[in-house]
């Protein structure tokens, strides 16, 4: 399983409509093949900063998510709300304890 995190920074005073509009968006992520579910939390520190972790198959099964219909309903959900472009990076299983 490979999890995905990016840091979304959404414009001030966005942030309200932002989270009416990930609450439809999630579920779209979450019906694409090999999404193992999604989750977005609010940085405490700065209210206009989201933390966007989803559970994936695959970092290829990411990649493959972006290039269906699904990823452009997602984006026209989210992306007009971004002040940057998000960063995304992918981490691998934890580390056993």
């Amino acid at each position: 399983m490979m999890l995905e995190h990016a840091l979304l920074n959404v414009s001030a005073g966005q942030e309200d409509e932002f989270a009416r509009s990930m609450a439809i968006a999630l579920p779209i992520i979450e019906s694409a093949p090999d999404c193992h579910g999604a989750e977005v939390r609010r940085q405490e520190e700065n209210g206009s900063v989201y933390l966007l972790l989803v559970r994936w198959t695959s970092v290829a099964a990411h990649l493959a998510f972006r290039e269906t219909p699904l990823f452009e309903e997602w984006r026209q959900l989210t992306h007009h709300f971004y002040s940057e472009p998000p960063s995304v990076t992918h981490f691998n299983e934890p580390i056993p304890r």
